[in-house]
């Protein structure tokens, strides 16, 4: 570093505390922690009461859990002076907000490492409460009372949001109590291609009301800018965004609705399965062994793949697995087609085709066919409105997924709640290292730091 400038140590500096208004005036070295001894610069000598100037009295000590450095726990022994009144006696102590909130376990400092460390690294509660040298209880309540109140409750977080998404999820594999929670998602980048999805609200239920509370409790501005609802087959979400967003356009996407056909699919192979060989399928029965390619789309197949669908159809034995077999490539084709219109008129064939004239004996076609026939409309909508698909809906479950494991599981909902909001609500960019501009006018703009 030919060019670099060195200058004097300053241990205030670089352990950031100068930004809470403190000194250090000494520091410990045990082996479990780092401890340092710190003053506050500003005197505050003068009565809140009266106004008049005070006189020191005495100091008092107080213990605050650091930022690590080092992942070495860092404690903060702050000596706090006392002054007292010459006219009306009155006693106070230095102001250390800038240092702490009243009452407060942890520094400000230590408030955003932990944070941080929560929606940018993806640890763990009980990685921030060893970074901090404090218990997994202190941590919990004071990072997430932080997330709360800087980001979660932010006015402005709801602000341009025109497609949403709704979808179920389990936020626990438990038989006690209601495991199902309903997820609000923003998809208003992703349909824009300006980024990811992220997570708006998570509330407990699973149920019309849920999703209908939800919207009754944003403001009437609001719901009048919603302009796209995606969702799955389920009923319930589907009445409650008529009856709150009358004007809004609910949009069935393809994941669920090739679900639906997979599903009809796999059914008439288990049952075309039990009528031929009376058993559920083994190792080498034809329509075991195609399982996973039937589910391949036809311009995926290889060479390979190709024979032994040839195969398998060669005969009358497996028709109704043929029948159904087409019908799901003919969905899967007309999501795929590149030209909307002409995917669009394909679906709604394959739609026409199913509603009637089906043969009885195709059990599986028949229930997928009035499934269809009910969600026409919401179907057919997602083709004059792309990129407004439910799939990044499930990629925010399947994170949520990755954080209760990495939790080792929850039982506090309102915890897990404001968790799921920290880790998928797209905050990121709020406080992402590389993105100082943006972070600090964040910070600035909530009264976060005061350097």
């Amino acid at each position: 570093m030919p060019d670099a400038t060195f200058t004097r140590p300053d241990l205030t500096t670089f352990t950031r505390l100068d930004g809470l208004g403190l000194e250090v005036t000494g520091q410990l070295l045990e082996p479990d922690r780092s401890v340092l001894a710190c003053r506050v610069v500003e005197p505050d000598d003068w009565c809140r009461r009266c106004g008049c100037q005070g006189v020191p009295r005495d100091t008092v000590s107080r213990e605050l859990a650091h930022e690590p450095f080092g992942w070495r726990p860092t404690t903060l022994v702050l000596t706090v002076r006392r002054y007292r009144c010459k006219e009306c006696s009155h006693v106070w102590r230095q102001d250390t907000t800038a240092a702490a909130p009243p009452r407060a376990k942890i520094s400000r400092a230590g408030l955003r490492w932990g944070l941080v460390g929560i929606v940018v690294g993806h640890l763990s509660m009980a990685r921030v409460a060893e970074g901090m040298g404090v218990a997994w209880n202190t941590a919990n309540d004071a990072v997430l009372a932080e997330g709360r109140r800087l980001l979660i409750e932010d006015p402005t977080r709801l602000d341009g949001v025109k497609v949403v998404g709704v979808d179920e999820h389990v936020w626990r594999h438990t038989r006690r109590g209601d495991k199902y929670v309903t997820v609000i998602i923003d998809l208003t980048p992703v349909r824009d291609g300006t980024g990811p999805s992220r997570l708006l609200d998570v509330v407990e239920g699973r149920s019309k009301k849920a999703f209908k509370d939800w919207l009754a409790e944003r403001d009437q501005a609001w719901r009048d800018g919603i302009e796209v609802v995606a969702m799955d087959g389920f009923a319930g979400f589907k009445t409650a965004t008529t009856e709150e967003l009358p004007d809004a356009v609910t949009v069935m996407d393809p994941f669920h609705v090739i679900r639906l056909a997979g599903d009809a699919l796999d059914e008439c192979r288990r049952r075309v399965q039990q009528e031929l060989h009376g058993h559920r399928g083994r190792k080498g029965d034809p329509l075991y062994t195609a399982r996973r390619t039937l589910h391949t789309g036809a311009d995926l197949l290889t060479d390979r793949q190709h024979e032994r669908l040839d195969k398998l159809f060669a005969g009358d034995r497996h028709v109704h697995v043929e029948c159904t077999w087409g019908i799901y490539q003919r969905m899967i084709s007309a999501y795929r087609h590149p030209d909307r219109a002409a995917g669009r008129v394909e679906m709604s064939s394959v739609i026409d085709a199913l509603a009637e004239g089906v043969p009885e004996a195709l059990v599986e076609l028949r229930k997928l066919g009035r499934t269809l026939t009910r969600s026409a409309c919401d179907v057919l909508a997602y083709f004059d409105r792309p990129r407004t698909s439910n799939g990044p809906t499930e990629a925010v479950n399947g994170r949520l997924e990755h954080l209760r494991g990495l939790a080792l599981g929850f039982r506090n909902l309102t915890n897990y709640i404001a968790r799921a909001l920290l880790e998928a609500g797209g905050f990121r960019p709020h406080l992402h290292p590389h993105l100082g501009r943006a972070r600090s006018r964040f910070a600035c703009r909530r009264g976060w730091c005061s350097r």
